[in-house]
């Protein structure tokens, strides 16, 4: 089994830490598989049993490469709280910051069972609504603890001091994606960063691995296949949607960000999705005979 998926601005399906305008994404399977995932300009292939963190508010592209009936992607969504995550990180004191060096867009660690525990505890309550209101905060707060004493503790606690250069460049995020459609100029966005022109681009380079074009770009591109795929839009009308004036240029990167031309993306996916409900439906047939 096969299948892709894509994160942005209004396509959030398996979106895990929404953290003010930062978005961290951590993909928790629960069974064998190995799953692609782009983000900006970099690209891994992860197993099970490890989170994947985005240290940017960053469109992702995925796909599931491996996957079956018997040992299905399973993944676990849940929204952190940026209030709840300073205010451990000053309980749990300093240290050391990341050096510039060290900053990725995209990274991955072995999920402690501490972590996932708390995550599975999470989605049972989902069977005990009247139990969310008595337990849910205790198991979140505990969730950011473990999240910010293990393996992804140091790239969440710079995400969370609000002096850092993601936190900075946070505002300029928001306007891209909030205008993602128009033209924004470098000034604004390092203006709204409190950054000179040349630190503003190093810096923003430096968290998404794209230039603030490129970034607002894979943004309209993971939209326009939203639109295609979730509302029916045709190829042409997505991308005008989207912002673009010219539909062959709209093509060619559409292209080169999915390897296929969007009407030919848009059939291939739906037949994928079609074929793994056919085989959902072979197999409760074949349970219930």
């Amino acid at each position: 089994m096969r299948g892709d998926y894509a994160l942005g601005k209004c396509c959030d399906c398996f979106r895990i830490f929404d953290i003010a305008h930062h978005r961290v994404h951590a993909f928790t399977p629960g069974n064998r598989l190995l799953e692609r995932i782009t983000v900006g300009r970099e690209q891994q292939v992860f197993s099970a049993g490890q989170s994947v963190i985005v240290s940017a508010d960053m469109p992702v592209v995925g796909r599931i490469v491996q996957a079956s009936r018997s040992e299905p992607y399973l993944a676990v969504a849940v929204e952190l709280e940026m209030t709840m995550l300073r205010e451990l990180t000053a309980q749990l004191g300093s240290v050391r910051p990341l050096r510039p060096s060290e900053t990725r867009t995209l990274f991955a660690e072995d999920t402690e069972a501490a972590t996932l525990d708390c995550a599975s505890r999470l989605m049972r309550l989902l069977d005990r609504p009247d139990a969310i209101p008595l337990l849910r905060d205790g198991i979140m707060h505990e969730l950011h603890y473990w999240l910010l004493s293990g393996p992804h503790g140091v790239a969440l606690r710079a995400l969370a001091d609000p002096e850092s250069h993601a936190s900075r460049l946070a505002a300029a995020v928001a306007i891209l994606r909030a205008e993602y459609r128009s033209r924004v100029s470098a000034e604004r966005l390092a203006a709204a960063a409190a950054m000179s022109l040349t630190a503003f681009h190093k810096h923003f380079k430096q968290m998404t691995s794209l230039t603030p074009g490129q970034y607002q770009k894979r943004l309209r591109l993971v939209e326009a296949r939203r639109l295609m795929l979730d509302e029916g839009l045709s190829a042409s009308s997505s991308g005008f949607e989207v912002g673009y004036e010219s539909i062959s240029q709209f093509t060619r990167e559409y292209a080169r960000l999915f390897k296929a031309p969007p009407k030919r993306d848009a059939l291939r996916v739906r037949d994928a999705a079609r074929g793994i409900r056919e085989e959902m439906q072979d197999g409760e047939r074949a349970r219930a005979a």
